[in-house]
């Protein structure tokens, strides 16, 4: 297969801002996207980064500039676009966000008429356009025109309560401490919560593109303050969002930050108690827990490679309606099958209403599974060539590759390495019962990774 050149990474488009990412190539690839489209009319909002207005300038110059008629939202989370997409039922959307990036970065996230991210296939006909210089703009009286789209957010919210009992989640009165690092996720969280009869604490919720909170990530070093803050003020629950709030992380009343697949499996558990015999799409870097779940609750698991957009279409080719990522994604396909932190949130406020429970409770009688990661650096030529070593050498019934090699060992134990797809690295994540093991797996393996490549240097 020719090397084909990259644009898009494995979520879009991302950059430095005015740096990979300037105005001219933010108009040109815009250009690309809208002869993609061809003259179809199209979503355009974007997260609270500071570049966020000034790029969504760029990409409306690229679009109408091709035919493309315009509807803008503005600021939102990139769900609430998602759900607009479908809504509204208009060819697709750009969104200008860069997630969970640090506030110098901003991207373009391109999105088709059913509100999912593009296939790679469609990503490499952009592709194509833009590097082989093949756009076409319209005549002087054929340039789209550009409308503003209110209501976004309403409609979003509503959709949302659709899906849960709001009655039995009002009549338990949660008290929810929320972090949306300081972009969209203010927007429509706080606000669901609130419809929902929730009472509502935010932190960081003054809308503020250079994130002065907390980092957009939502990993656990980040969330000391909302820890804090749930047990300070007595709260059920904590919740924090990633830059564009399509991903959440919880925090018990007790202040216990979770990874994303404990809360996931939780959701899936109860998803299955009620729908059983479903599918379950989740990559194969999630926990066991999700995998043991699944048996426990006659559900099927569907592994994929590492990433959102994956997991969104295998659920569209499936037609399952459940997927989770270990990073706090959750795809609701009832709702619609992409990651969506407010629809995450609600999921988990009505488990909590129905089964009467506090979470720490909830989550404490799941599996226990100790998580170690780890990386081994390898030059980015020899990624391949080590896999098919790796391959060879670890032979047995319980081994996945669909993205780099997964082992699962009869103790319930695991260990996945990959690849990076973004740096001359090799991942490791290893599970096991107890955190020794999992500690001894990433050394074991980390071992045998360093031998095959020093083998391949020499």
């Amino acid at each position: 297969m020719p090397n084909h050149k990259r644009l898009f990474g494995t979520n879009g488009i991302r950059g430095v801002v005015n740096k990979e990412l300037t105005v001219e190539k933010t108009i040109k690839i815009s250009s690309a996207i809208g002869n993609f489209f061809q003259k179809g009319n199209l979503i355009v909002g974007y997260d609270a980064r500071t570049s966020g207005p000034m790029l969504a300038r760029a990409v409306i110059a690229g679009l109408t500039a091709t035919g493309c008629n315009i509807l803008l939202v503005g600021m939102a989370p990139t769900p609430a676009l998602q759900f607009a997409v479908k809504k509204h039922q208009t060819d697709g959307a750009v969104i200008i966000t860069a997630s969970h990036n640090p506030p110098e970065y901003n991207g373009i996230k391109v999105i088709w008429n059913d509100g999912i991210e593009l296939s790679r296939e469609q990503e490499i006909k952009i592709e194509n356009i833009f590097f082989n210089d093949e756009i076409n703009y319209a005549e002087w009286n054929r340039i789209g025109t550009i409308h503003d789209l209110p209501g976004v957010i309403n409609d979003y919210i509503d959709a949302i309560k659709k899906h849960v009992n709001t009655d039995e989640i009002a009549e338990k009165q949660f008290h929810v401490v929320v972090d949306p690092a300081n972009s969209v996720g203010s927007l429509a969280a706080p606000r669901l919560l609130r419809e929902l009869g929730c009472k509502v604490t935010t932190i960081n919720a003054n809308i503020d593109g250079t994130f002065p909170g907390r980092l957009p990530e939502p990993r656990p070093e980040y969330l000391k303050d909302l820890s804090l803050t749930v047990k300070a003020v007595n709260a059920d629950l904590g919740v924090a969002y990633d830059g564009d709030a399509d991903r959440a992380i919880f925090v018990d009343e007790e202040g216990t930050i979770y990874w994303g697949d404990k809360t996931f499996a939780l959701i899936e558990k109860h998803f299955l108690m009620e729908n059983p015999g479903e599918k379950i799409v989740t990559p194969v870097s999630s926990s066991t827990l999700v995998k043991d779940v699944a048996e426990a609750y006659g559900g099927k698991i569907v592994w994929t490679k590492v990433g959102s957009v994956t997991v969104s279409h295998k659920m569209k080719e499936l037609n399952a309606k459940l997927g989770g990522e270990e990073n706090g994604g959750v795809f609701y396909g009832p709702h619609q099958s992409v990651r969506d932190g407010a629809m995450a949130t609600a999921l988990i406020l009505d488990i909590m209403a129905k089964t009467d429970g506090k979470l720490s409770k909830l989550l404490g009688e799941m599996p226990r599974y100790y998580i170690e990661k780890g990386r081994v650096e390898c030059p980015n030529e020899l990624k391949e060539k080590t896999l098919e070593r790796l391959e060879k050498e670890v032979s047995g019934p319980n081994i996945s590759t669909i993205d780099g090699i997964k082992i699962w060992f009869e103790d319930k134990s695991a260990i996945l390495m990959r690849p990076s797809g973004t740096e001359p690295i090799y991942r490791l994540y290893a599970e096991a019962k107890n955190a020794e093991k999992a500690l001894q797996l990433i050394h074991e393996y980390a071992e045998k990774l360093k031998e095959i490549i020093n083998t391949l240097k020499h």
